[in-house]
């Protein structure tokens, strides 16, 4: 039967890979074997001393036991009783670490109808989880709600599902994500036509990079089937179809958009250098 730990949250500290501690403070370390290791000393002492044996068998016998207790009881006894106190600086950043806020993204459709959106928000609030940036898209039977969301680190992913079906959501989906999220699709697809401005051929990069999704080869989009919605194809002119897949999200109509306004640009721009050598 595998032992109990005396601190649960301290052995949650061992390593996943070897089950060892972390090494606490030099010290920490040294006031926790003091703090065994006197008592244990003394009573040694009291017992050696008052023997009659020989001075040299008396230092001999301390050396010995005391030795013995340091290595065999000492130093494991600190590790274990005091396993809390000799870690509770490395307990005190992983509860930091825990309380700190992390971004997702989010997804999930509403009605489209009056105070939809507060139910969610007041769900959402109910878990300390405040909302940074909201994208609405109609869809067919309501609208889809596109979320960045700050929550709380020790938040899990169940949680916030819950949240948004408590809310009134369905068909949600939750993501973590970083401050990029932050960046909305309009600013993201200025910067990328700036990129395809100067180059014409980024094209396929640049709306992969949009949508931040796989381009599928020709074979690929044969062979390769996916979810509804998680699949795009972008029609150009001289690069042929593209395709993009992104499973387990689909594509937005406002995402769609953005993607083939990127390819008319491409095309304008690669048929204005043709046009010109005309004249």
């Amino acid at each position: 039967m595998k032992p109990t730990a005396s601190n649960p949250a301290a052995a949650d500290l061992s390593c996943e890979v070897c089950g060892l501690m972390p090494e606490p403070t030099k010290a920490r370390l040294t006031v926790a074997n003091i703090a065994v290791m006197l008592p244990i000393e003394l009573l040694v002492h009291a017992l050696v001393v008052g023997t009659h044996l020989p001075y040299l068998a008396k230092v001999l016998v301390l050396t010995l036991t005391a030795t013995i207790l340091v290595i065999w009881v000492a130093e494991p006894s600190a590790a274990r009783v005091l396993r809390g106190w000799l870690h509770a600086p490395a307990l005190r950043h992983r509860r930091k670490l825990g309380k700190a806020p992390s971004l997702w993204r989010a997804r999930t459709v509403l009605q489209d109808q009056p105070g939809s959106l507060q139910k969610i928000t007041r769900a959402l609030a109910r878990l300390d989880t405040n909302i940074l940036s909201i994208h609405v898209h109609p869809v067919a039977g309501g609208v889809l709600d596109e979320f960045v969301l700050s929550a709380p680190g020790n938040l899990s992913e169940r949680q916030l599902l819950d949240a948004l079906h408590d809310g009134g959501g369905s068909r949600s989906h939750v993501w973590p994500t970083t401050a990029l999220a932050m960046a909305d699709g309009q600013t993201k697809a200025l910067s990328l036509a700036a990129r395809i401005a100067d180059a014409p051929d980024e094209l396929p990069l640049a709306v992969a990079e949009l949508l931040r999704a796989r381009i599928l080869t020709p074979a690929e989009a044969v062979l390769e089937k996916h979810d509804a919605g998680t699949r795009l194809k972008v029609p150009t002119a001289w690069h042929g179809p593209l395709t993009f897949v992104r499973p387990g999200e689909p594509f937005t109509p406002a995402e769609s958009a953005r993607a083939h306004r990127l390819a008319e640009l491409a095309e304008i721009l690669a048929h204005r250098p043709a046009a010109a050598a005309k004249r």
